[in-house]
């Protein structure tokens, strides 16, 4: 089997793969389907191809079990759906898939909205805001406002505001060391799992909060939590694993609609017939009222906008781990063997995607769609682990983008071109932006 290049003494390739992790994890494509690479004296085998990332995630699915990415999480998100395997995984599915139904999205979608007008609403004419801080705050505040109905979740939004940060940070610095250095207490170690258990002790004080304050259930997420019932069984989850649950929440739902939204703004402002058209589009269906659930599927170009920021900026790495012998890519791979795939390297193939780092929304008109194969554009994964609250970020992200298309345009501040900085998503070190009322942009 290849391996990667540049491996070094002790380290094999973990010094490659924590320093630049986009770029090496792009490189292994020209290097084979499958790679093999080293961090330190573990070896790791990376899929670089659209057919074996769904052999790996569907075709061959009961084979796998979640690898050691998920195990250097498990301290923040214990043993919910991002890490739970086997039986524990189905039936926590089964409880939690009606909580993102799309009746129950409506719903949500009343709070992304008023949100989304509430921000909107604050901006002033010339203002400057940093548009993935603004945008990571609102993604926190609607998932609060979703989970926690009443203001006893408030210490809970200060936690994630708090910790979460530095919990992405160290996410993929510590799934890529070297087993030796599990245990020592390095800055990304301590610094990580300080904030796991902040986290984790806030979200149980507030079930211990709710439980204790005897009102009646307001139909948020926590509340169906609570009152989630197995229908073979007719057992409850713990609170242990209500805590699980709502922490890997809001670690999945925070990052990936806040870095999306903060992609999308600064392409829509560098491109201008982008944006002409989304306003036009934003004009047509709102017709000057708030967004709601109803008008998320006629915002068409807003969608394409989406799908090509995700596609050019999504999940960095996701590892799978054999559970028995398997056959890949032709090579035989023993039980225990971690596996690795890159979403993000994966939607910029250059033999899956024409011209594969140019924003181009228009790749997703329906007549260029059918020429993508399915397997191309996972960017919620796919197989019985695709991501169970797609649906709540697309429509979130979907009427954020059009409430404020409706009213503001948004220019880059001169000086700086956001760069990709590598943790859960490829998201933006900083975006600044200046505010401008529609019509006004230069």
């Amino acid at each position: 089997m290849p391996s990667a290049p540049g491996r070094l003494p002790l380290l094999g390739h973990a010094w490659n793969l924590g320093r630049q992790p986009l770029a090496f994890l792009r490189s292994l494509r020209e290097v084979g389907d499958l790679v093999r690479v080293d961090l330190g004296g573990m070896p790791m085998y990376v899929v670089t191809s659209a057919d074996l990332v769904r052999d790996v995630t569907v075709g061959q699915a009961r084979a796998f079990e979640k690898g050691r990415l998920y195990d250097r999480v498990r301290p923040l998100v214990g043993n919910g759906l991002a890490t739970a395997g086997g039986d524990v995984h189905r039936r926590h599915r089964r409880l939690i898939q009606p909580m993102f139904h799309q009746s129950c999205i409506a719903g949500y979608a009343e709070t992304m909205s008023s949100r989304a007008r509430a921000l909107a609403d604050s901006w002033t004419a010339g203002q400057t805001v940093a548009v993935e801080q603004v945008m990571g705050e609102l993604a926190v505040e609607i998932l609060a406002a979703t989970m926690f109905s009443t203001d006893i979740g408030r210490p809970a939004v200060e936690a994630v505001r708090r910790d979460l940060p530095v919990i992405l940070k160290n996410m993929l610095i510590r799934a890529a060391s070297p087993k030796v250095l599990d245990r020592l207490p390095i800055p990304p170690n301590r610094a990580f799992d300080a904030a796991a258990r902040s986290m984790r002790k806030v979200i149980d004080d507030v079930i211990a909060g709710t439980r204790r304050s005897g009102q009646p259930h307001q139909g948020d997420l926590l509340s169906v939590l609570l009152d989630a019932r197995d229908a073979d069984t007719g057992e409850a989850l713990t609170d242990e694993e209500v805590r699980d649950e709502l922490v890997t929440i809001l670690f999945a739902g925070t990052e990936t609609t806040a870095s999306t939204l903060a992609w999308s703004f600064h392409e829509i402002a560098r491109h201008p017939e982008v944006e002409k058209q989304l306003m036009a589009e934003v004009d047509d269906v709102l017709e000057g009222r708030p967004a709601t659930i109803e008008d998320v599927p006629r915002l068409v170009g807003i969608r394409r906008v989406l799908d090509e920021v995700i596609r050019l900026h999504g999940v960095t790495l996701l590892m799978r781990r054999t559970t028995e012998e398997v056959e890949l890519g032709g090579f035989t791979l023993p039980a225990g063997t971690e596996v690795a795939f890159s979403l993000y390297a994966l939607h910029r193939d250059p033999a899956l995607y024409a011209e594969p780092d140019r924003f181009d929304p228009d790749r997703w008109l329906p007549e260029r769609r059918k020429e993508i194969p399915r397997e191309a554009f996972v960017p919620f994964g796919s197989g019985n682990r695709r991501c169970i609250g797609d649906g709540f970020a697309w429509t979130e992200a979907t009427i954020v983008l059009a409430t404020v298309l409706a009213r503001w345009q948004l220019r880059p501040v001169p000086g700086h071109s956001p760069r990709e900085a590598a943790s859960a998503m490829a998201h933006p070190d900083h975006v600044p932006m200046e505010v401008l009322p529609r019509g006004t942009a230069r």
